[in-house]
C-alpha cells in the first residue's frame, strides 16, 4: 500500500511538474522522487513498521536517505538511458492501436513508461535495503 502511495505521489509530481509547468523530465523525476521518497519514510514508518520507531528519527531518516540517494541515482540514470526508446515504443504502440496520433501523445507516453521502468528497477533496491537495514529493528 505504501508504494502504490507513492506511486501516486511519484507519477502525479511527475506530470504536473513536467506538463503543468513546462519542467526538463530529468528534474521533474528527480523532484518527484524524493517527494514520494518523503512519503513512503513516513508512511513506513508510521504505519508500515511502527516498531521501527525504537530507532531515533534522525538516524532512520538519514539511513532512508542515503539508501535512497543511491536509488535516485540509479533511477535517473536508468531514465535518461531509455527514455528515447520508450518515446518511439510508445509511438508505436499508440499509432498501432489508437491510429492517428500526435508526436506530444508519444513523448507524454513514452517519458511515463521511462519513469514507470526506472521505478521498478530501483523498488527491488529502496525497498530490500531499507528494509534489512533502515529498519532492522522491526521483527
Amino acid at each position: 500500500m505504501v508504494g502504490a502511495i507513492g506511486a501516486v505521489v511519484d507519477f502525479g509530481t511527475f506530470n504536473l511538474l513536467r506538463s503543468g509547468i513546462g519542467m526538463l523530465d530529468e528534474i521533474a523525476q528527480s523532484i518527484s522522487f524524493l517527494a514520494a521518497v518523503t512519503s513512503n519514510f513516513l508512511w513506513n514508518r508510521y504505519w508500515t513498521y511502527p516498531d521501527s520507531r525504537s530507532k531515533p528519527m534522525g538516524r532512520q531518516a538519514s539511513q532512508f536517505f542515503i539508501v535512497n540517494v543511491v536509488g535516485l541515482a540509479t533511477r535517473t540514470a536508468v531514465f535518461w538511458l531509455i527514455k528515447p526508446t520508450m518515446i518511439v515504443l510508445a509511438g508505436d504502440l499508440l499509432d498501432t492501436f489508437i491510429g492517428d496520433t500526435s508526436a506530444s501523445q508519444a513523448v507524454d507516453l513514452g517519458v511515463n513508461l521511462a519513469l514507470g521502468a526506472a521505478v521498478i528497477v530501483v523498488l527491488f533496491w529502496n525497498f530490500g535495503v531499507n528494509r534489512v537495514w533502515t529498519y532492522s529493528d522491526v521483527q
